[in-house]
Order: structure tokens, then sequence, then C-alpha cells
């Protein structure tokens, strides 16, 4: 039975998360029409990439080692990797527009411009990076979707470990910094199963977070609620 299409040929791929929460100030509406499509890594989305040609990251970067970030919230991790590492070439991925508006005004206050945004779902941009073009990727905080029969929609899934897995280089790092206990537990049966070893010697090694970490809005929210942030290091084999 062959797979069901949109009319432009994208695979019906159900999404579950927000595009859009409350409304956005001027400066944000101001911040997506005229900076967003200079951010843009190329042409992503189906309706202007039908072949599912990769993008030229080379191109994009001149050569520099690609990282991702998968659904960077408001922006600042993103934007904080991106200044501390200009040696590199970061996309963040985020389908949610007030976060991408959120990232916009801090890559104008900081300046950077190693960064580039696709603002849709990140299987999308994974149809169009190359194997084995990333050499670090982030997922932090991801939606929780905390009831069982909601497991399935979580990213640490088989529908997105697998192309991540072939995008990421030979010994390239993935991390994931999650405070639902539950996630931790998906993620260390799922991971590993797609390529990737979890790089904990103790506690310390998950207790700890990373020496370039900066404290998210979903982080500093989870410790005001009481729950304890995991801090995943999984090593691509």
């Amino acid at each position: 039975m062959s797979e069901t299409k949109h009319p432009s040929g994208a695979p019906w791929r159900n999404f579950y998360g927000r595009f859009k929460g409350k409304g956005l100030r001027k400066s944000q509406e101001r911040y997506l029409d005229e900076d967003l499509a200079a951010l843009s890594p190329g042409p992503v989305g189906w309706e202007e990439n039908p072949e599912r040609a990769p993008l030229d990251v080379a191109a994009l970067f001149g050569g520099r080692d690609l990282w991702l970030e998968i659904g960077f919230g408001g922006g600042e991790h993103l934007v904080h990797q991106a200044a501390g590492n200009p040696q590199v070439g970061i996309i963040g991925a985020e389908p949610y527009i007030n976060g991408v508006a959120m990232l916009l005004g801090k890559v104008r206050e900081a300046g950077v411009d190693n960064l580039r945004i696709h603002p849709g779902d990140a299987r999308d941009l994974f149809d169009v990076l190359p194997e084995r073009s990333v050499s670090k990727a982030f997922l932090l905080y991801p939606d929780p979707w905390p009831k069982t029969r909601h497991h399935r929609r979580r990213f640490v899934t088989p529908e997105h470990l697998e192309p991540l897995s072939a995008l990421m280089k030979p010994g390239a790092e993935f991390r994931v910094a999650t405070d639902i206990p539950d996630y931790v537990r998906q993620t260390l049966e799922q991971v590993p199963r797609f390529g990737f070893a979890w790089q904990a010697e103790g506690p310390e090694d998950w207790r700890r977070p990373w020496d370039d970490w900066i404290s998210t809005r979903y982080e500093q929210k989870a410790l005001r609620e009481g729950r304890v942030p995991h801090y995943l290091t999984f090593r691509k084999v």
C-alpha cells in the first residue's frame, strides 16, 4: 500500500505542537518581516523543494562544522551557542512562530551571523540535510507529552531518531535535557537503538549541566516547580 501524500508531494506527517500562541508584538512582527527570510538555510519545505534536494551546507557556512538545535523554544540557548562558537554554523528548527520571533530579537541584539532558522517541523529539515553532515545536535526540554497514550508523539521515537542518526557524523554529540523522569527513561531506551552510546560514567554526568550550558526559561520553570533536570550526552558510534 503506497504512502498517503499531500498534493505537494509531501508525506502526511501529523504535527501535534502549537504553531502560534498569543499575539505578537509589533517589534516581533517586524523581525519576522525583515529578518527571517535572510536567515533561511535554503529550500526546506516541500513546496519549494519537492525533489528534496540536499542543502549545500558547505556553502552555507563556509565549510564550518554544522550543529543543529531541534525545537529551540525562545532561542536563548541557540544564540548563546552561536555567539560562543563562531567557528561553527548552527541551524535551529522551531515550528512555534512566537519562539521564532523571540529568537530573531535575540539575534539582532547579539549580532551573530553563523545561525540559520527553519521555522517549521524538524522532520522536513532532516529530509534535506546531507547524511553525516551534523557534528552536534541539541534536544533541550522537548514537549514531554506526559500521558501514556501520547508518548508516540515524543521526539525520542523511531520516526525522528532514525533520520537524525543518518545526519550525524561518526563521533558526533547528541545532547538531551529534560526534567521529566519518564522522558529520561524513554530516551535511554530508544536513543541507543539508533547508533548512539550514552556517555555517562557516574551520576554527576547526568546531574551536572554541560560546561557551556545556559539555563533556559523552560529549565527555570522546572526548577521553580521542583523538578530535577537531567543532562544526557550521547555519542554517535
